[in-house]
């Protein structure tokens, strides 16, 4: 049970930090980095999840929200960027959870 916690905190409860870390490799539509979630760190959360997320992440200035563009044919998907605010943010998440790990070793 206390584990259970301790994955749901570390992943789904931190959700931005996942994000931010795809979107510094490339702009991402919003299923895909749902699919990529579960792909690359194991663990997928609810599709109206990613989207909140996401839609706080913009508000906050993490992220810019393309226009939407259709590609090949497909429905019109709204790609998602990381913004120098996002890049700090990032950054500095990644350097508390090393510290953390740091002082559990």
């Amino acid at each position: 049970m206390a584990f259970a916690r301790l994955a749901k905190k570390l992943t789904v409860e931190n959700l931005w930090i996942y994000i931010l870390k795809m979107l510094t490799e490339k702009p991402m539509y919003a299923y895909e980095i749902k699919k990529a979630l579960r792909h690359r760190f194991g663990f997928s959360p609810a599709t109206i999840t990613v989207y909140f997320v996401l839609y706080r992440m913009a508000q906050e200035g993490l992220v810019k929200r393309g226009d939407r563009v259709e590609v090949s044919g497909r429905p019109e998907r709204r790609y998602y960027e990381i913004t120098p605010k996002g890049l700090e943010a990032f950054h500095r998440g990644k350097a508390f959870i090393e510290n953390i790990l740091r002082k559990l070793s």
